[in-house]
């Protein structure tokens, strides 16, 4: 079971071409799956990846660009016909995303298997939308020529390990270990008090994962990721373009390490790349030589966060 995982499903801009698909990907946390953005073949992608659809809940779309949702319909139309019965699908996105959607839906997809509820994001501001006991999620504004919003995973901190030989030596009983995990000392029976470092090692580090698509540079994006362990930024363009990529709302890979550095993140993922390109090795070159640790998204990728 993946514990923290992104697949790549499409890695461009715009439209389709035969090198990229347009933007989408699976986060895989415990085997709960959560769709961030659907472009055009997202459910082919999602069988050559071998995920499984009653597994997907949510679908988080970023904006309402075509390359970013027209795939919804056809996604959905696919999840009814194979095998999701029951529960629901959570769309998260605008209200106006909702409007045309249910729309949309409605005309394409009229008996489902499943409910589908809408969960209405402000762009404009730093929302929690999923909150559980292992996983937050928050979403964040982009800065696009429409409203645009990023999407932050954040894993919960995790408790931490219980020393057998420790537990086993002060008689420590099984109720008492889940409070001495999250960091209780343990008082014995006869009133002296153990300490919680005695009894515990230290709990595994705990990863975050950043969405970061359509957005010009502004390091107001680099403060809402502060932190992140992993973070995705747009680059559809090198710096050789950079006045057609601020005039039509994006980033140069650049200007994406710019923003992984200064949010202090590990591992920067560059993807939604133009057309224009036959390869992505100019853009690697030029965000690494700003933020080493840049790696190139590509379709069918998987990344391991732990």
């Amino acid at each position: 079971m993946a514990q923290f995982r992104i697949n790549y499903l499409g890695c461009g801009s715009a439209t389709p071409t035969l090198r990229h698909l347009p933007s989408c990907q699976v986060v895989d946390f415990r085997d709960n799956l959560f769709m961030i953005d659907c472009g055009e073949c997202a459910q082919l992608s999602v069988r050559r990846q071998r995920l499984k659809f009653t597994r997907l809940n949510h679908i988080f779309i970023s904006h309402l660009h075509g390359d970013h949702c027209l795939g919804l319909p056809g996604f959905i139309s696919t999840l009814a016909l194979t095998g999701k019965d029951g529960g629901e699908i959570v769309i998260h996105t605008f209200k106006e995303g909702m409007e045309i959607f249910r729309r949309m839906l409605g005309f394409f997809c009229k008996e489902m298997p499943f409910d589908i509820r809408y969960d209405i994001i402000d762009p404009k501001a730093t929302s929690v939308l999923i909150d559980n006991d292992a996983l937050t999620v928050t979403s964040f504004p982009l800065y696009h020529r429409i409203p645009c919003c990023g999407f932050m995973f954040a894993e919960k901190p995790k408790l931490r390990h219980l020393r057998g030989d420790m537990v086993r030596f002060h008689n420590v009983p099984v109720k008492e270990y889940r409070a001495i995990k999250e960091g209780s000392p343990y008082v014995t029976p006869d009133g002296r008090t153990i300490a919680n470092e005695l009894l515990t090692t230290p709990a595994d580090p705990s990863v975050s994962y950043a969405y970061c698509s359509d957005t010009v540079y502004d390091e107001r994006v680099a403060k809402s990721v502060e932190g992140v362990h992993t973070l995705y930024h747009e680059a559809t363009y090198t710096s050789e373009y950079a006045d057609k990529a601020h005039g039509r709302g994006h980033s140069t890979a650049a200007e994406a390490a710019r923003i992984a550095r200064l949010a202090g993140t590990r591992q920067l993922v560059l993807g939604h790349f133009s057309k224009r390109y036959t390869d992505e090795a100019g853009h690697l070159e030029e965000a690494q030589a700003i933020f080493p640790d840049t790696i190139i998204a590509s379709e069918g990728m998987k990344l391991n966060l732990l």
